[in-house]
């Protein structure tokens, strides 16, 4: 049988996905209605790296009232002592203690949970401490979220990458969420499956959010941004995914092996899966390694010339480096190393692990 069109065909399927995505993804402007108030919920452990760069982010949001609540989660730093000092100096800042992490939870879900609870906001806005807000992003999400009645609105951060370690990893988020997702994540589809979310940036409507149980309700997972976009879609809720390069920035890992660490974590929940990795292997391995096997082939050319082009394209848009772009088909190989890795670690019953926390092996259906 001959296999010589296949890649061609395996990337038309990202091609045709990554055009349609890239037109149509939001780029969110505006303000909120009067009274709405974004509250900025930070779950925070031993990030006194991080901590006072993201306050003074969310400080300077502007077109809409914010307040600005981090949780301590257990840190053995000073990230509580910084953040008192702000909540001291501006009364839009508050400092809460997470309380003991309970059987079941997972530390950032519980965080989170926590937060919600001593948020006064309309809009819940959860972002990660290494996230840095654009001034208009909390009031633009909001107005968003107000004027298409979607109750949660998320987008991947434009990703600060300046090593090679975290050029090989990180743009793989993009890539796939633009370019595999039918959609991408857009509110003109209800279906749980096809909901996506970027657990770096989250808002959410809160009555929504409390009718449909809130993080209590995913309490046990990892990827709980994937998860929360669901959970809104099977109750009846509009979910979307808009461009977030224009609302944050986000420095996600500083190296190769934190970059590893943190995926492999992630993975258990998403594509490493018995079922569903070996049905991905074929669609990035075919579609973005196989044609330069079949090199000096004219089929072959055309389609890494087209694969090319495409993951320039996503890197415009996200604001990604472009250096990293010639790096594409090794990011595809480290992407599904990651993945089965995962998988495998997870058949095995190993832990998975994460600032000082280890969690049980889930096992993919």
């Amino acid at each position: 049988m001959d296999y010589g069109h296949l890649p061609l065909a395996l990337a038309l399927l990202p091609l045709i996905f990554g055009a349609i995505n890239l037109w149509s993804m939001p780029r969110l402007h505006g303000r909120p209605p009067a009274g709405t108030l974004v509250s900025i919920l930070i779950p925070a452990r031993n990030e006194v790296a991080n901590i006072a760069s993201c306050i003074d982010a969310a400080l300077a949001s502007t077109g809409c009232e914010i307040e600005v609540v981090v949780m301590d989660d257990a840190s053995s730093d000073d990230t509580a002592l910084i953040v008192a000092g702000y909540a001291a100096r501006d009364a839009r800042v508050r400092l809460v203690e997470a309380p003991a992490l309970p059987p079941g939870w997972t530390g950032k879900v519980h965080a989170c949970a926590r937060l919600a609870e001593h948020a006064r906001g309309t809009h819940l806005l959860f972002i990660d401490a290494d996230v840095r807000l654009a001034p208009h992003a909390a009031a633009a999400m909001a107005a968003h979220s107000a004027d298409k009645s979607i109750a949660m609105v998320s987008g991947v951060p434009k990703q600060i990458i300046r090593s090679l370690g975290e050029a090989l990893t990180v743009p793989f988020i993009n890539f796939l969420l633009v370019t595999y997702l039918p959609f991408g994540g857009r509110a003109v589809r209800r279906k749980p499956s096809l909901a996506a979310a970027c657990g770096q940036l989250v808002l959410v409507e809160r009555a929504a959010y409390e009718a449909i149980g809130g993080h209590a309700s995913i309490k046990g997972v990892l990827h709980d941004g994937i998860a929360l976009a669901r959970l809104f879609r099977e109750r009846g809720h509009d979910t979307e995914i808009v461009d977030g390069a224009p609302l944050a920035t986000c420095r996600m890992y500083e190296n190769f092996g934190h970059a590893w660490g943190g995926f492999i974590k992630n993975a258990r929940e998403g594509m490493a899966t018995p079922i569903g990795l070996p049905i991905w292997t074929v669609l990035l391995a075919g579609g973005h390694i196989w044609p330069w096997a079949l090199l000096p082939d004219a089929e072959a050319v055309i389609t890494i010339a087209l694969i090319f082009a495409l993951r320039a394209a996503v890197t415009i848009r996200t604001g990604e480096p472009w250096w990293t772009v010639p790096l594409h088909p090794l990011t595809v190989l480290v992407a599904l190393a990651i993945q089965w890795t995962a998988l495998v670690r997870s058949m095995l019953g190993l832990q998975a692990g994460w600032k000082g926390r280890a969690y049980p092996a889930t096992r993919g259906a």
